[in-house]
């Protein structure tokens, strides 16, 4: 089996290539392939630096989806990071694209870091319930501060480049084209003695700051008191200034597995597969392209739609034609959709209890609560509704799609009508709806329920709630 690892020499540089796509994710594969690249490079004598990088569009842009929920397979992150770092010569990890998650942390192992323009780094793990638990915690505020840390790991959020570079993360941004120059160049520079790499896990700990760590700390308590990992990610970050690397990347490894074991972590990952492809309609076979749509009467959604078309490749129009293949039509609106248009009624989540008199094929339900919609087949085929949902998605619109009756409209009504416990009722008709057999996914019902009604990231979704409450009655 071919590595998606490879090495190879530009005279006196060593290039360690990796190529995973579509986006380089961190699977076993790769990281044996880096421990055995590495090695590579330090057992060739012409090689005199090394440099890191990725082909594709992207940097690595985090772990293998395909292991969540496994057990973890050697090589570990962890190790493979120090193994890095522990390269007898100094390796430069080139970025572009991305570098999240792991792929910063394997980054931070190296001994230089440069970017290209337009690049951007991060620390997500707490959006799945988790913490950076190969090194993040430990080496991220060695180069850019305590506070620096707080904010960008308790918050998930990603840093462009520019902002990299100025709080120490990145060593350089420089303006080639292609990674693999940029890396080049600064690996010359580290052989001709201008650039001077650094080993991150030897730089002194971080200077202490118990007003940030408490400031953070109360924010979290304000804004989300229920969550587990944001208070965990505090608690590994305070714990690198308090002793060596080794011993702050122990106390790491333990509150990662801390939040490996939490139920939050589970619901949390659930929603991220919720929202991989809630537009996809099982079954459905060839779905040919929607590019010709006649938004008829007026709603605020056909602006955002309009700023979308030309990149999306599609044609919007205020009106039909012979060539129009589908009509997206407007409440209220004084005009109808062809005989040979697919029809597409646009509808409020209120409007969407009914849906049987409508005589459309499709209903778009859409909510000013949130950004998803639903996409309803009524008499449309599945491939029908998948080219519109396909549609949609290239217009930037996020759809999930259902047939038959509204998951969105049945959702709001049951916790519009209990208002003292919602997320109660949310969850028996969520069971309720997986019954009519209106969902494709069950994930689906927990998706809208999050993204548009409120209800608890961290718990995965009203229709996971109900189903583990019944699993556990019957054990």
């Amino acid at each position: 089996m071919t590595s998606p690892v490879t090495y190879q020499r530009h005279d006196d540089i060593g290039v360690i290539v990796i190529d995973n796509p579509p986006v380089n994710a961190l699977g076993q594969a790769v990281r044996q392939g880096l421990i055995e690249a590495v090695n590579q490079g330090n057992e060739d004598p012409q090689a005199r630096v090394l440099v890191l990088v990725a082909r594709g569009s992207t940097f690595i842009a985090g772990a293998d989806i395909r292991e969540f929920g496994k057990p973890p397979q050697a090589p570990i992150l962890p190790q493979v990071i120090a193994h890095l770092e522990d390269s007898a010569k100094p390796i430069v990890a080139a970025l572009h694209g991305t570098a999240l998650g792991g792929g910063l942390e394997v980054a931070l192992g190296c001994q230089l870091r440069v970017a290209l323009p337009g690049t951007k780094v991060g620390l997500p793990e707490v959006k799945l319930g988790l913490l950076p638990g190969a090194g993040g915690t430990q080496r991220l505020p060695r180069l850019a501060g305590i506070e620096a840390a707080l904010d960008l790991i308790t918050s998930g959020r990603f840093v462009a480049a520019d902002e990299a570079l100025s709080l120490g993360i990145v060593d350089a941004v420089l303006a080639f084209d292609d990674p693999l120059k940029a890396g080049l160049a600064a690996a010359r520079e580290i052989a001709d003695g201008t650039r001077t790499p650094r080993i991150t896990g030897e730089l002194p700990s971080p200077a202490a700051d118990p007003e940030a760590i408490e400031r953070y700390r109360a924010q979290l308590e304000s804004e989300a008191p229920d969550l587990y990992s944001p208070f965990r990610c505090i608690e590994a970050i305070a714990a690198s200034c308090e002793g060596s690397l080794t011993e702050g990347l122990r106390r790491e490894r333990e509150l990662f597995l801390d939040c490996m074991e939490s139920p939050q972590r589970a619901g949390l990952i659930h929603a991220f597969f919720a929202a991989r492809a809630p537009h996809k309609v099982p079954d459905a076979g060839g779905t040919p392209a929607l590019t010709r749509i006649a938004l008829l009467g007026e709603h605020p959604l056909f602006a955002r739609l309009q700023s979308k078309a030309e990149r999306a490749g599609i044609e919007l129009s205020a009106r039909s034609d012979d060539n129009t293949q589908a009509c997206l039509i407007a409440p209220g609106a004084d005009t109808t959709c062809p005989a040979h248009c697919l029809s597409i009624a646009l509808l409020g989540v209120e409007a969407a209890v009914d849906l049987e008199s409508l005589g459309a094929d499709l209903a778009l339900v859409v909510s000013a609560q949130g950004s998803l919609a639903e996409l309803i087949m009524l008499r449309a085929s599945a491939e029908q509704q998948q080219a519109t949902a396909n549609a949609l998605k290239a217009l930037r619109q996020g759809v999930v799609v259902s047939r038959q009756g509204s998951l969105l409209a049945t959702l709001s009504k049951a916790a519009s009508d209990d208002v003292a416990n919602p997320h109660a009722a949310l969850e028996a008709a969520s069971l309720m709806l997986a019954d009519r057999g209106w969902a494709y996914r069950g994930g689906d019902i927990d998706l809208l329920a999050i993204e548009v009604l409120g209800y608890p990231r961290h718990l995965g979704g009203p229709h996971r709630q109900a189903t583990l409450a019944i699993e556990e009655q019957r054990s």
